[in-house]
């Protein structure tokens, strides 16, 4: 008899435990999400040749090959890390790649060039590049201190690097001015509409506003601040979280990126908000991203998904090292993936993000992160609403 007991409690601990997996299951599964998937490629890129090392990563773009494009810092670089250019060499390795780098869709550099030339100012510190529908590659510039002279200039080129044209000019006095139709301040990105050839100007890192230019001649059309507002530059002091929302951005704008249904998502990165507007500057809606975030803030870089409605919207915090996913439209937050650190699928300030046409992601990172990666796309499925690295065969 205590045999028969002992076997029906043990039976009965059994079964228990596998009611209570059933609804563990369960509930793990209820807090499964649809949206796109991705997992790191960590052979992507190919290694670089010549001992080249990439600088502060600070712009990727597609172009309409599906080759990748980035443009990177060779002054971020130490004299320890480029010991064979130094004068004496004092090494064997290694030496800063140049600029502008174009890979294939396998991850083989192409073509590189880029740097200080005839007829245009290279900007002091490069930030954001973009190739237009002409094949245009446009380079921005943040460089500069508050007191003294800076980036004021946009750049085009050939993608074979020949100079096409300079708006604005570099060097010029850093007195703040939002509503100046003649300078920009410091650009951090740009996006060029092939419906109605303008160019959006995330003007920046200095001023306080989208600017919208003639794609051809770089002549100003329009611009705005803040919810739509005439731009003002009173320093609002740091972002606080608990206090109202701002009526201004705060610096640096950080992109102004326009979708297939003509809306502008720009980057109000320190407010830890993305704003929508129309084209022409008229306010529609915005969302909140990690607002606790201080300091570098939490909303980076925006790219759209590559379905004909461009369904997702997937944000860059380069402060806590996540790659966000959203419903466009409605700008519901579906899922984040990625982590803080050097292994692939991590990041260290993750800065830039672009989509190719088959959906795979590409990123860039800043400050001592330096790096490109890809990720590639897999379709939707259910993920978790936290992903962390997604690794292959996660």
């Amino acid at each position: 008899m205590k045999t028969l007991l002992t076997g029906a409690t043990f039976l009965a601990v059994i079964v228990g435990l596998n009611l209570t997996a059933g609804a563990l299951d369960r509930q793990a599964q209820a807090t499964l999400v649809e949206a796109p998937r991705f997992e790191v490629d960590p052979m992507w890129p190919k290694p670089l040749p010549n001992g080249w090392l990439l600088g502060q990563t600070i712009g990727v773009g597609i172009d309409a090959k599906d080759h990748v494009w980035i443009v990177h810092r060779v002054d971020s670089l130490q004299a320890t890390e480029t010991a064979a250019s130094q004068n004496p060499p004092t090494g064997a390795c290694c030496k800063a790649a140049p600029p502008v780098l174009e890979f294939d869709t396998d991850g083989t550099l192409l073509h590189s060039w880029g740097g200080p030339g005839q007829g245009y100012d290279w900007p002091l510190s490069n930030h954001g590049i973009f190739i237009d529908y002409k094949g245009i590659v446009w380079i921005g510039g943040n460089g500069g201190r508050d007191g003294a002279p800076g980036d004021g200039q946009i750049l085009k080129f050939t993608q074979d690097g020949k100079f096409v044209a300079q708006y604005g000019s570099a060097q010029q006095s850093q007195q703040i001015a939002s509503n100046d139709t003649t300078h920009f301040g410091r650009v951090a990105k740009i996006f060029v509409d092939p419906k109605a050839n303008e160019a959006y100007i995330a003007d920046g890192y200095l001023n306080k506003r989208v600017a919208v230019l003639d794609a051809d001649t770089g002549a100003f059309k329009r611009y705005w601040g803040a919810y739509g507002n005439k731009p003002d530059d009173t320093n609002l002091g740091p972002y606080d979280p608990t206090a109202p929302h701002a009526q201004q951005f705060r610096n640096p704008v950080h992109c102004s990126d326009l979708s297939v249904d003509n809306l502008l998502y720009v980057c109000d990165r320190p407010n830890d908000r993305l704003q929508v507007f129309t084209r022409e500057g008229k306010f529609v809606t915005e969302t909140y991203i990690a607002t606790k975030t201080l300091g570098d803030g939490s909303v980076w870089d925006v790219a759209f998904s590559r379905d004909p409605e461009q369904k997702y919207l997937y944000i860059a915090d380069g402060k806590n090292e996540r790659i966000y996913v959203l419903l466009r439209k409605t700008l519901e937050m579906l899922t984040n993936f990625g982590d803080g650190g050097r292994q692939p699928g991590q990041w260290f300030a993750v800065l830039s993000i672009a989509t190719d046409s088959k959906g795979n992601l590409y990123t860039t990172e800043t400050y001592e992160g330096r790096r490109l990666q890809k990720f590639v796309y897999k379709g939707i499925g259910k993920v978790p609403r936290t992903q962390g690295v997604v690794w292959p065969g996660k």
